[in-house]
């Protein structure tokens, strides 16, 4: 029996990538609850994304890496800043006063969904039949789990409405930045975004949060911490690094592995039970999951073959074109 095929080291750095985005990203959901308990929710924003992108810009200049250049990358950037941290962390902020941090990531799940309806219109590449399959069936059974926890009251239904909104304008953006920050440092261009979106956070928490006072407690500040050095800082750039070595909708998934870590710490922190369809939820999540990924896969190679074979058959042309003359 041949043996399978290692991973290369590209490879292996892309799951270890995308395994610490998603346990840093599941873990963000309760520091921001914890965060905007104290503090008003764009404030809190404002402040860690002035932090990170601080931090990150910093760590550029000591690299002394390449600054982008011309109008097409720092377009994206600065439309990005907005569409994908401005507005939707500031939603989603603002949402986690009145919906809880698992309830937030769940809703957020919704993304792959959002991102495989997107990419045919604005990328022209097919999604693979199946790869949507899987993500319908992941987010409904998490739908179907959790649905009942937005009809609590009004507060917690513009909560989702808000959560919802934050999905479709960040799963957007991650579409249009596939290709339009191809040649952007992921540490550079992951701090110019944060900047430019705490200047925007910081004009919202003016003109929204004039007559609240922030209480920095102990808590909210290891909260922010943690979502400055990892959920920022190490994250994002984590991200870029992947969306140039991954389709939106496989990376996309990272959505539906989120809620299963913010859960499991709700859990695990508030001692809270899990129900056994809870267990089952996570499982069908995980493999489809999985089927995505393998679709993906199995997508890029049938290219590669196809790609092959118009390279063969414009080679046998041009030779039986000599041939003839």
């Amino acid at each position: 029996m041949p043996n399978s095929p290692r991973p290369s080291s590209t490879t292996r750095s892309a799951i270890l990538g995308y395994g610490a985005v998603c346990l840093i990203w599941g873990s963000t959901w309760l520091a921001i609850g914890i965060s905007v308990r104290d503090v008003p929710p764009l404030e809190a924003a404002a402040v860690r994304f002035l932090i990170s992108g601080v931090l990150l810009l910093a760590a550029a200049l000591t690299r002394r890496t390449r600054w982008p250049s011309g109008d097409r990358s720092w377009n994206a950037l600065f439309v990005l800043s907005f569409t994908i941290i401005a507005v939707p962390y500031g939603l989603l902020f603002w949402a986690e006063q009145y919906v809880t941090s698992s309830m937030a990531a769940i809703l957020f799940s919704a993304s792959p969904l959002v991102v495989a309806l997107l990419t045919p219109l604005m990328m022209r590449e097919k999604v693979p039949r199946s790869a949507v399959l899987a993500l319908v069936v992941a987010f409904g059974g998490l739908v179907a789990l959790f649905y009942t926890g937005l009809s609590t009251s009004r507060p917690a239904m513009w909560g989702g409405a808000a959560i919802l909104a934050a999905v479709v304008l960040s799963s957007w953006s991650v579409v249009y930045a596939k290709h339009r920050l191809q040649e952007v440092d992921s540490l550079i261009g992951t701090g110019v975004q944060l900047l430019l979106a705490s200047a925007a956070l910081f004009w919202g928490a003016w003109v929204f949060e004039a007559r609240r006072h922030a209480t920095w407690t102990r808590s909210s500040i290891i909260a922010l911490g943690f979502q400055v050095v990892f959920g920022s800082c190490a994250a994002f750039v984590i991200y870029y690094w992947l969306l140039k070595r991954m389709q939106p909708y496989q990376l996309a998934t990272t959505s539906l592995v989120i809620p299963i870590i913010a859960v499991l710490e709700g859990t695990w922190f508030h001692h809270e039970q899990v129900p056994p369809l809870m267990l089952v939820a996570m499982v069908v999540v995980l493999v489809s999951v999985g089927s995505v990924l393998r679709a993906g896969a199995g997508a890029d190679r049938q290219r590669d073959i196809l790609m092959l074979r118009d390279n063969v058959s414009e080679q046998e042309r041009e030779h039986r074109r000599l041939e003839t003359q």
